[in-house]
């Protein structure tokens, strides 16, 4: 399949989806803490897309999700679902994954949060996840490869002891959620997919504490460790410029 290349029109509307998708987790920060349900942030959420926002929830019955937000908590790496039965408690880390449709735009981005208090390996281990994105994103430009990108964000979480969840990666993204390229969170230098400028896609890896290995629970949707280790990722959307990178969403409370 074909890479999309933007124009500038084209990315003025990925900024604004980007914007509110960024602005939806900066809002739910001071909701995320112990006692909270993540049925209730994935309410607070959805309310303020379609109401504050004027826009679409993307997640909401995309290939039969049923929620707005993606809530994984602690060893959940990935889409786990928001459940009335789920209280957020001292300690826990929590990552929550949005996508925002303003004018048929998609938004993309997630971020980690610390209800509480974390152990200093969670601490640690998110810090390091975050780091990788930003070491994967500063790899950005016209004629560097996807390979650099991945090869940037698995040095840096392996030199920290961690490892680099290989079933799922980052993905173009535009007037359609998912699209081409893969974006792989590992790799070798000067391999894969040149990089042009128009390309927009996510960089989203996923860490865990203990081995990469995953599972899929009997939900179909929610991803975990298979050791039951920890698991952090962050996630941003970006545009290649002429001469690098453009964020397009970048949170305001940064």
């Amino acid at each position: 399949m074909a890479i999309t290349l933007k124009s500038p029109e084209d990315l003025e509307g990925m900024r604004a989806a980007g914007r509110l998708a960024a602005e939806v987790l900066a809002m739910l920060k001071e909701h995320v803490r112990p006692g909270v349900t993540t049925d209730e942030l994935d309410r607070i959420a959805h309310d303020h897309i379609v109401n504050v926002q004027k826009a679409v929830p993307a997640n909401v019955g995309y290939n039969g999700f049923p929620k707005t937000l993606c809530t994984s908590v602690n060893h959940v790496i990935c889409h786990g679902i928001p459940s009335p039965g789920k209280v957020l408690k001292d300690g826990d880390i929590i990552n929550i994954d949005v996508t925002v449709i303003k004018d048929g735009w998609h938004g993309d981005t997630s971020r980690m949060y610390f209800v509480g208090t974390p152990s200093v390996l969670a601490k640690r281990l998110v810090e390091t996840a975050y780091e990788a994105m930003m070491r994967g994103i500063a790899q950005v430009r016209p004629g560097a490869t996807l390979g650099d990108v991945g090869h940037a964000i698995q040095r840096h979480a392996e030199a920290a002891g961690f490892s680099v969840v290989r079933e799922y990666c980052g993905h173009g993204i535009g007037k359609v959620y998912h699209d081409e390229p893969q974006v792989l969170h590992y790799g070798k230098p000067g391999t894969g997919v040149e990089l042009k400028k128009g390309m927009t896609f996510t960089v989203e890896p996923m860490i865990n504490a203990g081995k990469p290995h995953t599972k899929q629970l009997p939900d179909g949707w929610t991803v975990v460790t298979k050791d039951h280790s920890l698991s952090a990722q962050w996630e941003h959307t970006v545009a290649v410029t002429d001469d690098g990178f453009e964020i397009l969403t970048p949170w305001p409370d940064a």
